[in-house]
């Protein structure tokens, strides 16, 4: 292996995303430990197209279905998967945490399908301003692992009570600044009434129930953004709630 290079995978793309990249089978070259993450973002810098498509797209590690998150090593087999042909669709909702700058459009880009009426979209910011102090900015930080279990809880909870397609749900990580985007959520569906309340829903339960931090930093200080505390009681409530908004909605 050459000076420089700590690991080499072998990488397969199929169906659209062969096309997208020109090539099926290719040996990747990374300069130290990386994700599968980080081989698909490896090819998506040079591919802008292929980054539309990460929300459609399944991974593997040597013939297995793999996370995003699953770590590779030298010698590995890493694939990328279009959905597969045949049968109804899979729906795959975009539910993560990630440190990166958060863009609305790039969330956005692969929901849209024939079938779909209506998108609607929360995008959450960060205000100049706390109870009158100046905030300079923010620092959000998780419980990852329980935060990404509650976010998968509250999407299948938003397909129980809502007749939608496609849920997005974005959460930011770490420093933000005035102004840039801390949380994206995306609900496309037939009609308009069940993008917008499944929408509300989503944002409402995830404020109360997400195990996910905010603390505000001022010119001559900072402190933790209070909240709920989360429980059992509050979950029933919220799923209360949501019961009778969607009994109240025209779809």
């Amino acid at each position: 292996m050459q000076a420089g290079i700590e690991m080499r995978v072998r990488v397969l793309f199929f169906g659209r995303l062969r096309e997208i990249v020109g090539v099926h089978e290719e040996s990747a070259e990374l300069a130290g430990a990386a994700t599968v993450k980080d081989v698909f973002e490896h090819y998506a810098r040079n591919f802008p197209e292929l980054g539309k498509f990460r929300g459609k797209v399944a991974a593997s590690v040597n013939q297995e279905y793999a996370q995003w998150s699953a770590q590779v090593a030298d010698g590995d087999e890493v694939g990328f998967l279009p959905p597969v042909s045949g049968g109804a669709r899979q729906v795959e909702d975009d539910l993560r945490l990630t440190r990166e700058v958060l863009r609305v459009d790039a969330v956005t880009a692969v929901m849209r399908e024939a079938s779909d009426g209506a998108l609607v979209i929360f995008d959450g910011f960060v205000r100049d301003n706390f109870k009158g102090r100046r905030t300079t900015h923010l620092e959000y930080e998780a419980y990852e692992q329980m935060a990404l279990g509650k976010m998968r809880e509250i999407a299948t909870q938003m397909r129980e009570r809502f007749e939608v397609n496609r849920i997005a749900m974005v959460h930011r990580l770490g420093r933000l600044e005035v102004g840039e985007t801390s949380i994206v959520i995306a609900v496309t569906a037939a009609h308009r009434a069940a993008a917008f309340d499944a929408c509300r829903y989503a944002i409402d339960t995830l404020k109360r129930t997400v195990p996910i931090w905010k603390k505000e930093f001022f010119a001559d200080g900072s402190v933790w953004a209070e909240g709920e505390t989360p429980g059992p009681a509050e979950t029933k409530a919220a799923n209360a709630t949501a019961k009778t908004r969607a009994s109240e909605s025209e779809f």
